[in-house]
């Protein structure tokens, strides 16, 4: 693809969202959801691989009907309130249908099963694209709505989000498809809080976005796509293969880590909202996440793999890690003790 075609792309990415996030007519918010599509289509399909190309079909499907949803669901509102604002969403069947567009659109369970898919077609730096800035746009209207939403159901589907991302990423060896399961699971602690603090799940997408840009671009300066490879990585860039290992246990959420602040705070609010049942099961189902986190960082830091592997050994590298790599990872791992300024803002 040529530089000025990438450009056009990503120009559109950053207008489409632009649109959206500033946008309170739902005419508006719809014209940049499918801007963003229209935009992002051509980076994922353009390898013009057969996976990357049945990738971006399912990719323009699931988008393309979940647009049609969050349309239909302003003028369901529009036809029996009067009111074209996103914020004044009140008439419960266009909340029920905006909830699973929105859903269908972040990959939240049910709406989950072209994620993963789309994610192992595309390249790393697509894959980084797809898992966070794409869902900005969606995260931004459930968070201009939240106070109109169903919170049984998003609370149903927050749990099943976290479960079924934490079940499903434990026997993949892709980690494409890991990355996406990690998605889905996060995604469930983002929904589940959005009704009671919107705020926190603004908190947590950004703290998400940030752990996740890092780990993509590890795992893109590293060139591994699979654990098998992932296995010989510690010979080429031994002191980026402990970095990752930090970083993974992070995005699992472990203290004294960054990742471990939002965690920490959406526990806490579903306390103060007596859902402690809620909250004991988020924390445990956490679990199933951090063990293929500790499977991926296992694999990364491995001086020696366990069996013969058919992969030629690297040799060390002193390749230069770009300065977003240290700036990302850095951020990972150290916020947590200025988190009562974040949590302040």
């Amino acid at each position: 693809m040529s530089p000025q075609a990438k450009a056009i792309f990503i120009i559109s990415l950053i207008l489409g969202s632009t649109i959206t996030i500033s946008s309170n007519h739902w005419a508006a918010a719809w014209a940049g959801l499918e801007i963003n599509t229209l935009a992002v289509l051509p980076l994922i399909s353009k390898s013009h691989h057969p996976r990357a190309i049945e990738a971006a079909t399912k990719y323009f499907l699931v988008q393309a009907t979940a647009s049609v949803l969050v349309l239909f669901s302003g003028m369901t509102n529009a036809w029996y309130t009067g009111q074209w604002d996103i914020t004044q969403l009140t008439h419960p069947t266009s909340c029920l249908v905006l909830t699973a567009a929105i859903s269908m659109k972040l990959g939240l369970v049910p709406f989950h099963f072209w994620f993963p898919e789309v994610l192992q077609g595309s390249s790393l730096a697509t894959g980084l694209l797809l898992s966070t800035a794409m869902k900005f746009p969606p995260i931004t209207l459930l968070y201009m709505t939240s106070h109109s939403l169903n919170p049984t159901l998003l609370t149903v589907m927050a749990i099943l989000s976290a479960a079924l991302g934490g079940w499903m990423g434990l026997n993949q060896t892709q980690i494409r498809k890991i990355m996406a399961f990690s998605s889905i699971s996060h995604l469930g602690w983002m929904a589940i809080i959005i009704i009671y603090n919107p705020k926190l799940t603004l908190l947590n997408f950004c703290l998400y976005t940030l752990m996740t840009a890092a780990v993509f671009l590890i795992f893109n300066s590293m060139k591994v796509v699979k654990l098998s490879t992932l296995m010989t990585a510690w010979t080429k860039m031994p002191s980026l293969s402990t970095i990752l290992l930090l970083t993974l246990l992070s995005l699992a959420g472990l203290p004294p880590l960054t990742g471990f602040l939002p965690k920490w705070l959406i526990i806490q609010e579903l306390t103060k909202q007596d859902m402690a049942p809620t909250a004991v099961a988020m924390s445990l189902l956490s679990l199933l996440g951090l063990f293929f986190y500790l499977r991926l960082a296992y694999c990364a830091t491995i001086t020696l793999p366990p069996h013969t592997t058919n992969h030629m050994k690297q040799w060390h590298v002193n390749k230069p890690v770009g300065t977003s790599v240290a700036i990302l990872t850095t951020l990972s791992l150290v916020l947590l003790p200025i988190s009562p300024i974040i949590a302040s803002i």
